[in-house]
């Protein structure tokens, strides 16, 4: 009779090396010290430094409230809320994404982490699409820009993610996307507020509190953060490299400036606040509110980091079925704005 060993089954922790977020912060320092030396790589250092200071911020506080959620959020309070197959739970999502202020960079952090948490693939992706553009910083900051016609902007964007919620919810019904296998069932009587009431009583703050929140922090970290960096490196090589007067000759309020627009929102998003006066000086050259719009939708919905993240990490079919399901929405919207607001 051969006896199993329980250490021959622990799972062995690669090499440091190997790992990918050492791996890509790795070849970004290269290329920046490099560009010290190689005058080619001059504008790649300039625009990856701008693209830094732009969101390093955001990208610290989603780790941040990511980490906060891994240690103090039960896994029942999100599966409660937003695992049922209820609309409510799309409606749900999308509200939670416009209290969150924070860059959509910065929200592939709480994504991932509420998908940890037991959200349903449908959530998780009406969550990542609404907030970056219907949060209310960005409400304000659009309003500022746009007038009133910013607020066409946000309502828009709910609608896409709103409507793209909904058909996740059919597509998980049919089978044709991953299930979240972290959802667990919760007794219909449970109730949050109740727990909550309970765990406030019995809580009592410690060093414990302070790394828990740390160690969720850099775990959520080494998931997001190697694909956030591939992002700002191939931003910043287009931001470098692709001359600006390309973006006023290709981009007006036309199909093929939808098109076009579409093309370079997949490259060069970066951050909702980074975004926003891009997209400003995109309607105030052109006049096309949709190809703004477009610009700052498809950014979220076509972009390699969020298609990236969720295909490591969420599902690879809820990865290809996003830019399927939102780009027809997007285009038509951008269309019909530029049809209705000549």
């Amino acid at each position: 009779m051969v006896e199993h060993c329980p250490a021959c089954h622990k799972s062995v922790k690669p090499p440091f090396y190997r790992n990918k977020l050492f791996l890509v912060t790795f070849i970004t320092l290269i290329l920046l010290v490099l560009s010290f030396y190689v005058s080619l790589l001059e504008p790649l250092r300039s625009s990856f430094l701008i693209y830094l200071k732009t969101i390093w911020w955001a990208v610290l506080l989603g780790l941040f409230l990511g980490g906060v959620i891994d240690y103090y959020i039960p896994r029942e309070y999100i599966s409660k809320i937003l695992s049922t197959r209820s609309g409510s739970t799309i409606f749900n999502a999308v509200l939670l994404g416009f209290l969150m202020s924070a860059c959509s960079h910065g929200i592939l952090a709480l994504s991932i982490q509420l998908h940890k948490k037991g959200a349903s693939n449908p959530a998780v992706v009406s969550f990542l699409l609404a907030s970056p553009w219907a949060n209310i910083t960005i409400t304000f900051m659009l309003i500022g820009f746009f007038g009133l016609k910013g607020i066409l902007i946000i309502l828009a964007a709910i609608i896409v993610a709103i409507n793209t919620g909904f058909v996740y919810m059919w597509l998980e019904k049919k089978g044709l996307i991953e299930k979240n296998k972290n959802i667990i069932e919760v007794a219909q009587d449970f109730s949050i507020r109740k727990d909550m009431r309970q765990r406030a009583h019995n809580y009592r703050f410690s060093l414990k509190d302070i790394t828990g929140v740390i160690k969720g922090s850099f775990t959520l970290a080494d998931m997001v953060l190697w694909w956030i960096l591939i992002g700002m490196l191939i931003a910043s090589f287009a931001g470098a490299y692709i001359p600006v007067h390309f973006f006023h000759k290709f981009m007006g309020p036309t199909l093929l400036g939808l098109i076009v627009t579409l093309a370079l929102a997949t490259v060069i998003e970066v951050c909702s606040e980074g975004s926003s006066p891009l997209a400003f000086e995109i309607y105030r050259q052109t006049g096309a509110l949709g190809n703004s719009f477009v610009f700052l939708m498809a950014g979220v919905a076509t972009d390699y980091t969020e298609i990236g993240l969720l295909w490591t990490n969420v599902g690879r079919r809820v990865a290809l079925w996003m830019p399927i399901v939102t780009v027809p929405q997007i285009v038509a919207l951008g269309y019909l704005f530029n049809l209705v607001l000549k």
